[in-house]
């Protein structure tokens, strides 16, 4: 007989109860075990969300060319840990004809002044990491547009740091020669600062980017899919 039974100890009633060995029940499972169980939140959350179909709506707040992830297309709120990658402000836009699109192709100035088309070739941009380039020349376009001279000076400061310094992640590529003109400019900033910039920006799309796009499966399939619905109408 062991000691404590010897001198009458009586070990409390919850020594003596089973141990439970089933599952354990929603409200007493620790967080951690919540959290590594939890449908919402999958392994692999880094992949790259694939893209849905193109988009178009007149309204302001258009989401065009969005990527969406499945769970988003579910209505469940997204992981914070998912790269979501979409184009904000997209520019309020009607859908393209079929005749519009194929006038793309016939000359850069036609795609640059359809705001379709520049959506569209701003997300072509965005495959290639180029999208600065046509960030920067809208920013410049809504400049030259401002009657405000206030607002005219926090613009040019805006585009400055967000396309020109050095230390921006968007910076564009310059010459030497147009960077120290904006740098003199920046000293009294107008509407037309970045007119050079802007200029050079848009020669580079056009001959660097703009027969790529030609050539991609984003216009490619664009164009195919307004083709047979041309047809079937």
């Amino acid at each position: 007989m062991c000691f404590r039974k010897r001198n009458g100890y009586r070990p409390p009633d919850h020594f003596n109860a089973k141990i439970y060995t089933g599952p354990v029940p929603a409200d007493r499972e620790s967080p951690m075990a919540r959290s590594e169980t939890s449908p919402g939140r999958t392994q692999g959350s880094s992949q790259r969300p694939n893209a849905c179909c193109f988009c178009w709506c007149c309204c302001c707040s258009c989401s065009c060319l969005t990527v969406r992830n499945e769970d988003e297309r579910r209505g469940r709120k997204t992981s914070q840990d998912t790269k979501l990658e979409t184009i904000p402000n997209c520019e309020a836009c009607t859908k393209p004809t079929i005749e519009e699109m194929r006038l793309w192709s016939q000359s850069f100035d036609k795609l640059m002044k359809n705001p379709a088309g520049r959506n569209v070739f701003r997300e072509f941009l965005r495959t290639e990491y180029s999208e600065e380039n046509m960030l920067f020349w809208l920013a410049c376009e809504d400049l030259k547009k401002e009657p405000n001279t206030s607002v005219v000076e926090n613009m040019a400061r805006m585009i400055y740091e967000d396309y020109i310094s050095i230390l921006s992640p968007k910076e564009v590529s310059l010459d030497a020669r147009v960077r120290e003109g904006i740098n003199k400019k920046m000293q009294e900033p107008t509407q037309h600062t970045f007119e050079d910039a802007q200029l050079q920006i848009y020669t580079l799309m056009h001959r660097d980017s703009y027969p790529r796009f030609l050539n991609s499966s984003i216009y490619r399939s664009l164009v195919q899919m307004g083709s047979r619905s041309s047809s079937e109408s």
